[in-house]
């Protein structure tokens, strides 16, 4: 059993992570604010540091002691020093927000106290990085702090892609691309940030399955719990970790997309959704990207029915969604795993177990059209007009 002792009072950590939060928070206005103005990756970073905040309206510069998170937005009594502009009041929001999110992360994540067990962690597993490949050099302590600070990252970026998709219905590439390099160099450098190993299967799988497979399919079932390379080469297994997480979180979210405009003849999904699963793939792996993807539509559902008599636009932002799926996926990791882990440890059988969702999917799709079409539902597409020089005008106006 692996114990901690950080034997720190917990609520000057606490009071410390709040404040740091707030102030990232401030920065993360900035980034909702500025990144929707520009087209492009590298615009859209540099627009983050061309020039210091100031008043949309008199452009006057903001004072460092204005510039306080929360406190600078209370003390101008939410009003521009110079000219007098209201200020809306989403700042202080967003930043208290964001200190209260890097609050509650380490609430779950960081075990506070002497010889504490590492399994209070939110995000513990019995096979995690801890056993597979082990901490090595690494202690304890600094693990979990390390590993608190990398979902940080994560969260961060989630908050920031979730402000500008619920205003815009963009998700843009700054708020994705930068944190998914950022995380596959982080699990190649530091192997033992992730949750659950690549890959692992029920050590008696061969056993419990021979009789309903094939025998040519039983070499395929055979190996341990997790594979010998995961432990002989870590760096090499971090690396697979952050890459297949890219590679399932963006094509389980491509595929939807793609069936919605098969099978709905609409789009489901955004590009940006494929983007933003992409990124919590090179953060967390492939399995908790997996179970992220699930939760979301049970909290898009839980909105939906909540605003339904609010709000009568039937499409949403889904991005939002994405991300509270896994910011759950990080708070209730373990009773979550409990639950469904045993799907992630069939092993080869997953392949025909995936296959028959999808094939199940296809066909309730299919379904939900001739429904649609039966009953008039299917959206009418709109008559397309000549395009005049007046339409180009006023979409480049609309660019700007």
């Amino acid at each position: 059993m692996v114990t901690l002792s950080l034997d720190l009072p917990v609520w000057i950590i606490g009071l410390y992570i709040f404040v740091i939060g707030t102030v990232i928070g401030s920065f993360l206005n900035v980034c909702v604010y500025r990144i929707p103005e520009h087209y492009g990756l590298w615009p859209q970073l540099q627009s983050l540091w061309a020039k210091p905040s100031n008043c949309p309206r008199c452009h006057t510069n903001i004072k460092w002691y204005d510039n306080v998170p929360v406190i600078g937005w209370l003390k101008l009594r939410g009003r521009c020093r110079n000219c007098v502009m209201w200020i809306s009041p989403r700042y202080p929001l967003v930043e208290f927000l964001n200190g209260s999110l890097l609050l509650l992360l380490f609430w779950f994540e960081v075990p506070m106290g002497i010889r504490v067990p590492l399994e209070e962690s939110s995000v513990f597993s019995e096979i995690g990085p801890q056993v597979y490949p082990g901490l090595g050099s690494i202690s304890p302590e600094a693990f979990v702090w390390l590993r608190f600070v990398f979902h940080a990252i994560l969260v961060e970026a989630l908050l920031v892609a979730t402000l500008i998709d619920f205003d815009l219905r963009i998700i843009p590439e700054a708020t994705t691309t930068p944190a998914t390099i950022l995380g596959v160099v982080a699990l190649l450098c530091l192997p033992v940030l992730h949750i659950v190993p690549v890959w692992n299967q029920l050590p008696n799988l061969a056993q419990s399955f021979s009789i309903v497979t094939p025998e040519w399919f039983h070499p395929m079932l055979q190996g341990g719990a997790v594979p010998e390379w995961v432990t002989a080469h870590p760096y090499l297994h971090g690396l697979s970790v952050s890459l297949a997480g890219i590679v399932v979180g963006g094509g389980i979210v491509w595929m939807v997309r793609q069936a919605g405009f098969l099978f709905l003849r609409e789009e489901a999904m955004g590009d940006g959704d494929v983007y933003l699963m992409m990124m919590v793939g090179a953060f967390l792996g492939w399995q908790p990207t997996v179970i992220a993807f699930f939760i979301a539509p049970l909290c898009a559902l839980i909105a939906v029915v909540i605003t339904l008599p609010f709000i009568k636009d039937r499409a949403i932002p889904y991005g939002p969604y994405l991300s509270l799926g896994t910011l759950l996926t990080l708070l209730f990791w373990q009773p979550l795993w409990i639950r469904v882990g045993r799907i992630f440890e069939l092993g080869a059988l997953l392949i025909p177990v995936v296959l028959f969702m999808c094939v199940s999917f296809g066909i309730t799709l299919t379904a939900v059209y001739f429904f649609k079409k039966v009953f008039g539902l299917l959206p009418v597409p709109l008559p397309q007009g000549e395009w005049r020089a007046a339409h180009q005008n006023l979409f480049f106006a609309g660019e700007k």
